[in-house]
Parts: structure tokens; sequence; C-alpha cells
């Protein structure tokens, strides 16, 4: 009878040891790179499976062809906030798969704001015009190692331009993708 009862619970203890809740990490920061910009990033911890993502860094422009008369690049500073839902974690720690620096599948809400602060190009007298874009995303982040991570979001949403500061007669709203493939440093 002792042994029946010793057995069921070291099972009953094994049991709840792993029905754990994952959980995001309290505060996470690093560095991506990828092919249209680079960008420093911050998430902090707003529920076991939310997180808040904030992010300054520069976006890329490229153009050229016939009309001009080199290969024209520049970098505007971009701000981003992003409440990002990592909907698997669970499954993934149930699975024995890494969920540090919250590496999951996440849904997120990613709006970006692009200030007429300044440009970093090749050419001169180049400026942008502010613009403020909000857009549904699905995506994934791995980590690779324990510091460098990649991560890759698809979403379609909405931009708002400002095109009266650039003496246009109204400002425009369109719609716009997020298609990103990153790299990144995790401190």
């Amino acid at each position: 009878m002792k042994i029946i009862l010793l057995t069921l619970t070291l099972c009953g203890l094994s049991l709840t040891a792993i029905a754990q809740n994952a959980s995001v990490e309290q505060s996470t920061y690093g560095i991506q790179t990828g092919f249209l910009g680079i960008w420093g990033h911050q998430e902090t911890k707003l529920s076991n499976l939310v997180a808040l993502r904030t992010e300054l860094g520069f976006d890329t422009g490229i153009w050229g062809g016939s009309y001009y008369d080199k290969t024209g690049f520049l970098l505007t500073p971009v701000i981003t906030l992003e409440p990002r839902w990592y909907y698997n974690l669970n499954k993934r720690m149930g699975k024995s798969r890494r969920i540090d620096g919250n590496s999951g599948n996440f849904v997120s809400l990613k709006t970006s704001y692009h200030p007429d602060w300044f440009v970093i190009s090749n050419t001169d007298n180049i400026s942008v015009i502010s613009d403020i874009s909000i857009i549904p995303t699905w995506g994934i982040r791995r980590n690779i190692g324990d510091h460098f991570t990649y991560e890759v979001g698809i979403g379609i949403g909405y931009r708002y331009i400002f095109a009266k500061q650039a003496g246009y007669l109204e400002n425009e709203g369109e719609t716009t993708a997020n298609l990103h493939i990153r790299l990144g440093y995790r401190f």
C-alpha cells in the first residue's frame, strides 16, 4: 500500500511540474538587421503571452533607373510600437522547444511612424514625407544559439501619408504591406 501511495504521489508531483504556464520574458532587448534597414528593440511583458515591442531604427529606400543619374540610397528614422501576442508558447514548452527571448509564433499590431527629421542619403536635397502605418502582422521568432535570432513576419494594413506637409493639396491613405526577414542579436 505504501508503494502505491508513493508512486501516485511522485506521478502527481511530476504532472504538476509539467503543467506550468509558459510566459514571455519580463524584458528583452536587442538589435536586428534585414535587407532594408537596422533597428534596436525592446520587449516588455504585459501579460504571460503579450509583450509590447518598442523599436527605433532606420528604414532604407533604394531607387534608380533610366530617369536617374545614379542609383539612390537613403536611411530614414522609424519609431514602432507593436503589441505582440505569442500564442504558442505553451505548445512549444510542452514539446520541449525553446521559448527564451520570446521565441515563438506571434500575432501583432505593428504601428510605425516615419518622421521627417532627417535623411541619410547619397543624393543631396532628399526628404521624406511623414507617414503612419497600422499593420496586423503574423510572424515567428526563433533562436540560433544563445544570442542570435531570426524573425519573419507578413501582414497587410493601412498607411496614412501626411502629404500636405510636402505641398500637396490633400493627405493620402493607402493599403500597405509588411514583409520582413531579420537577423538579430539579443543582449
